[in-house]
């Protein structure tokens, strides 16, 4: 699929949102009014983000990830296809999401689902391996490797990331 790059700052495409022209927008995406794109960013085809979003300097948003409102994602941070992230989330710099488990997968297209919540923070540097489901408003520790779902409010870190205690109490 061909990539367009941005013309000035805006891209005529996609009416409301900032991208700058260091930027690739595939043809196929959605982007909402309000998000900013910014410097060495890739959007592939068939990715839909939501209004009010800031997508950091180089990063890679995959073929059908889908980003909700209002999310921040810091500058070099990775999010494959098979990911959806709600609302209000926010990705430390150089987090990277992975979609398959076993090498083979990836020359068959088997993709595993991940799941990120509204309002969860994941820190810089955090590895979220894929079929997770990190519940709303948890919070992943920076250089955290997620292996198992975190349950909403609830601090994860470590490698293998574990449960701290519920950010609720």
């Amino acid at each position: 699929m061909k990539s367009l790059p941005a013309k000035g700052l805006y891209l005529y495409k996609i009416t409301g949102a900032l991208v700058h022209t260091s930027s690739y927008i595939d043809e196929i995406v959605e982007i909402g009014r309000g998000t900013i794109i910014w410097h060495f960013s890739h959007i592939q085809a068939g990715a839909s983000i939501g209004k009010n979003c800031i997508i950091g300097q180089n990063v890679n948003i995959g073929s059908g990830v889908v980003i909700g409102d209002n999310v921040k994602i810091q500058n070099n941070v990775s999010v494959y296809e098979g990911v959806t992230i709600e609302d209000d989330v926010f990705l430390g710099p150089s987090c990277v999401f992975t979609n398959v488990r076993k090498p083979e997968d990836f020359g068959m297209r088997k993709f595993i689902k991940t799941h990120v919540g509204k309002g969860a923070i994941i820190g810089a540097n955090a590895t979220i391996i894929c079929g997770i489901k990190i519940g709303a408003g948890a919070f992943i520790g920076a250089g955290s490797v997620v292996t198992k779902d975190v349950l909403p409010d609830e601090l994860a870190m470590g490698n293998p990331a574990k449960s701290k205690y519920t950010l609720k109490d």
